[in-house]
């Protein structure tokens, strides 16, 4: 019986998530947490997946990322955040420090992931799903890949703001 109900499960799961584009089906964890979240329950947002760090000269965009998500949450917009060492080690090695900061400095609200590597070899899956996908992999924090509702993925780099006409733009184009 035990079987057959995680059988059941694994089924429903596949199911639930039948439609969502590859680009998407990852398992992720969450920031400073045990939990675990695949990304297809995003598939029916625009997607603004973020590679951040606390330390960075670009840290300050964490409050115009921050704006954006207020701005187009109840529009189906959503900006992922994954808190990356990979360039000089500008992120906090404890998470609980990450999560943090983002909470105290930036009030940030929109979901922020596992610390992990965003690039080479052992960059996360779902990075390395986005550098397949785009063409284009990250050349510093806070470089920028907007996914659409379809899983169309289009790259933006660091110095592009969050609050840019050529961000924003692209943005209400996909909502």
């Amino acid at each position: 019986m035990k079987k057959l109900l995680i059988l059941l499960t694994l089924i429903a799961g596949n199911c639930l998530y039948a439609d969502c584009p590859d680009v998407l089906d990852h398992d992720i964890r969450l920031l400073d947490s045990l939990e675990t979240l695949n990304l297809c329950q995003y598939e029916d947002k625009v997607i603004l997946a973020v590679n951040v760090a606390s330390r960075c000269g670009f840290t300050y965009q964490y409050e115009s990322l921050q704006e954006l998500y207020e701005k187009y949450e109840e529009k189906d917009f959503v900006i992922l955040g994954f808190p990356s060492r990979d360039f000089l080690f500008q992120e906090y090695s404890d998470e609980s420090a990450v999560k943090e900061f983002c909470n105290t400095e930036y009030g940030v609200t929109f979901p922020l992931f596992a610390t992990s590597s965003v690039k080479g070899r052992k960059a996360n899956s779902f990075f390395k799903a986005l550098t397949e996908e785009s063409g284009v992999k990250p050349g510093w924090n806070f470089h920028k890949y907007l996914i659409s509702k379809n899983g169309k993925v289009t790259s933006f780099d660091t110095k592009v703001e969050p609050d840019s006409e050529t961000l924003t733009k692209e943005i209400s184009k996909l909502l």
